[in-house]
């Protein structure tokens, strides 16, 4: 990758002297340009670097996401347009115009209600104490809620989002039912479960 992006400044500025030029993972790459022009630079020099070593760009799998933006012509990889798309997952995280942190929230509160339907045996099990079932919620559900987000950012509503989440969780493993009432904060010391 250094040798497709080494020919000149290109990418987005990282820190005062640095620029970000492409986030690459394994098989995965994201090349980042401030300009559509230098995109296409970017795009061809990628292109030719790859053909050089015998690897080859899947154009069904590359796409291409336009941030603040009023040019709309498209990016071509070998004669062929690249497909425009408004978000995308990168390394199990949605990124979007936004960032990404919203959707990839949703996303990932999503997959971990899923975790925690499939494990409601474990939640309604009376031979387990309260301490093993928060236990496995914190390694097995808190764990999807939590991959691939170290790197979002973290706003109030998003963080008010997973707690509520999170508490719900807690209530069902408590079997504390809506119209009952609890001492919150008694409960959360209890469990010691807050968003971490």
């Amino acid at each position: 990758m250094k040798t497709s992006t080494s020919e000149g400044k290109h990418g987005i500025q990282w820190i005062a002297q640095n620029q970000l030029d492409d986030l690459d993972s394994a098989d995965d790459l994201a090349i980042l340009s401030h300009t559509h022009e230098q995109m296409k630079i970017k795009t061809a020099s990628v292109t030719a670097v790859s053909i050089s070593v015998g690897l080859s760009i899947h154009k069904g799998k590359t796409k291409v996401l336009k941030y603040n933006t009023e040019n709309t012509n498209s990016i071509t990889l070998d004669g062929e347009t690249l497909e425009d798309v408004e978000s995308f997952t990168y390394m199990g995280s949605i990124i979007d115009e936004q960032g990404g942190s919203n959707a990839d929230v949703k996303a990932r509160i999503g997959k971990a209600r899923t975790t925690f339907l499939q494990l409601k045996n474990i939640w309604n099990s009376e031979q387990l104490s309260t301490n093993i079932k928060v236990r496995i919620f914190n390694t097995n559900v808190k764990a999807v809620l939590r991959y691939g987000a170290e790197t979002s950012k973290t706003t109030t509503t998003i963080i008010k989002e997973v707690q509520v989440f999170i508490n719900n969780c807690l209530g069902k493993i408590l079997n504390i039912r809506w119209p009952d009432t609890i001492n919150k904060p008694k409960t959360s010391f209890h469990l010691n479960s807050k968003l971490e």
